[in-house]
């Protein structure tokens, strides 16, 4: 069973390699990381490349820019049986891989719970799942989202179902854990699997902290519809 580990860089030099070496180590010779990179100007794609890593595929994104965009140009050209989705600025905890692979035997999408630290890798959350009060459901979760893609792995099939993504949606993350929602099996596995890092820059948020009440209604409209249009249009 290969493995293909999805990730959207843009200007992640900073954290990159740490990232990467905590995602390779778990991985066999037989897997991939794919990585887009939206046109960093730092030295994001100079760093990926001087690890030399055969398993490394580093893309220029080529479809739309954000990381919604960024994340589909990856996931397009995944080989892999189960598709992991990872951040550039993270840090992958030891069995993660070998755990969530397990659980997917029985379900189609599985969400870990993580370690939420900031940039000098200081506790600030235990657990994620406690502070947000994670929970599976398809209404649940489209009224408060608990999808974090860096905590998302899935099976390949999803992937038939979940692109191309709308270009209505503005979290990928969100739309894939609802789509499995609808039509797949989910679990939510109460046991962090990785340092979650805030650093204020991160281009996906941990919730829409800055958004208005009426755009965050028109979001949750906007991808039941697309929900809605894919699986039953």
């Amino acid at each position: 069973m290969s493995i293909s580990v999805c990730i959207a860089t843009y200007n992640g030099a900073l954290f990159i390699e740490r990232q990467l070496s905590s995602i390779l180590i778990q991985l066999s010779v037989d897997d991939e990381v794919i990585i887009s990179d939206d046109n960093s100007v730092d030295s994001t794609c100079q760093i990926i490349n001087s690890l030399q890593d055969p398993r490394i595929r580093l893309l220029k994104n080529t479809h739309k820019s954000g990381p919604v965009g960024n994340f589909e140009n990856a996931l397009r050209t995944a080989l892999g049986n189960i598709i992991f989705l990872a951040d550039q600025d993270d840090e992958w905890l030891p069995g993660k891989v070998n755990e969530t692979i397990a659980l997917l035997e029985d379900y189609d999408l599985v969400l870990s719970d993580c370690q939420v630290v900031d940039k000098k890798g200081k506790l600030i959350y235990e657990s994620f799942f406690h502070y947000r009060n994670s929970k599976p459901g398809f209404w649940r979760n489209l009224y408060k989202n608990s999808y974090n893609g860096c905590c998302m792995a899935f099976r390949r099939d999803v992937l038939d179902y979940a692109l191309p993504f709308p270009s209505a949606i503005h979290m990928h993350d969100w739309w894939i854990g609802l789509l499995v929602e609808a039509k797949g099996r989910t679990y939510f596995y109460n046991k962090p699997l990785i340092n979650y890092t805030r650093h204020g820059s991160n281009a996906s948020p941990t919730s829409e902290e800055g958004y208005s009440f009426q755009v965050k209604i028109v979001n949750r409209l906007l991808l039941f519809v697309s929900v809605a249009k894919r699986l039953w249009g």
